[in-house]
């Protein structure tokens, strides 16, 4: 299924994709993207200059159609940090992005060629690193893409690296990798970032935002998340995220709504994900889109049981 301005669409986080060698221009994975050139731990220039003039203004386009629904659904907290970026008329040069973002929260962009290993996934972010793919989609890719681009990492993710709330959130996510990944439980850490990073919504008063990249780099599903009476909508719980199947062909079919950024720290940094791991780690996940005996579902304007 094609959903417009999708990019969520592989079998997988886009970062945790197993990569048991590093992909090449000369590798069959079909992944965008010269590895060839990447160091080590998988950076590469982001080479400014190389983007043509219909990259710009192709840019351009996506910026404008997202930043006028963002204005509408989008978090206080990710409207904030846009408008502090100069990224409306061009691919932003990261150098730049990184004076502001090191000012307010100490984070920096690194360029990648596309997917990374997730131990250099993990330890860019432990490091207040955040990796960001240096190509842009093609013009036949405005309505689907199926591998983050420049727009998707830059346009949604950075506003919320601005956020100090997300960038201590971000750099302890990035620390918890190592033993999710020692204890087999890499699965169950990573529906905390889908449900949170890449699609999380927030209470704003009596309304419903999102502030997660991969709904406000998805104008369809922008408007669904924020406003559609038959998206699910379930209380933030740290267990039941670490133990819910996400979908990656469709809008999702379940989202989980904090009270306030705040709650995304109280609920995670000082948690024990050990006895987490051990307990579930060998269980199926819960199927998306259905609602467990006692929960009750947040509507936009209400609630349901």
């Amino acid at each position: 299924m094609h959903w417009p301005l999708r990019t969520e669409l592989i079998a997988g986080l886009w970062h945790y994709r197993s990569m048991k060698t590093p992909c090449t221009s000369t590798t069959t994975s079909g992944l965008r993207g010269e590895y060839g050139e990447a160091a080590d731990d998988f950076t590469v220039p982001q080479d400014w200059d190389s983007y043509s003039p219909e990259a710009h203004e192709r840019w351009r386009r996506l910026y404008a159609a997202q930043s006028a629904l963002a204005q509408r659904h989008a978090a206080p907290q990710f409207l904030a940090g846009l408008s502090k970026l100069d990224c409306a008329a061009a691919i932003p040069r990261f150098e730049e992005t990184n004076a502001v973002l090191g000012r307010a929260t100490g984070w920096q962009l690194v360029a990648v060629p596309g997917f990374i290993p997730d131990e250099w996934f993990f330890d860019h972010l432990a490091h207040r690193r955040f990796p960001v793919t240096r190509w842009l989609r093609e013009e036949h890719e405005l309505e689907y893409l199926v591998e983050p681009d420049v727009f998707h990492d830059f346009f949604g993710h950075v506003p919320m690296l601005l956020d100090l709330r997300m960038a201590g959130f971000l750099e302890a996510y990035g620390r918890a990798g190592e033993r999710a990944m020692a204890m087999e439980a890499l699965d169950m850490l990573a529906r905390i970032y889908w449900y949170t990073v890449e699609f999380g919504l927030v209470r704003d008063g009596a309304d419903l935002k999102v502030f997660g990249a991969g709904i406000v780099s998805s104008a369809a599903e922008t408007v669904y998340a924020a406003t559609d009476p038959d998206a699910l909508r379930l209380p933030f719980d740290p267990v039941r995220i670490m133990r819910t199947a996400y979908s990656i062909d469709s809008f999702q079919r379940n989202y989980f709504v904090l009270d306030s950024l705040d709650q995304l720290i109280g609920s995670l940094v000082d948690l024990d994900f050990g006895p987490i791991y051990e307990r579930w780690r060998d269980e199926p996940p819960l199927p998306a889109g259905q609602l467990r005996p006692g929960e009750t579902a947040f509507e936009p304007l209400g609630e349901r049981t």
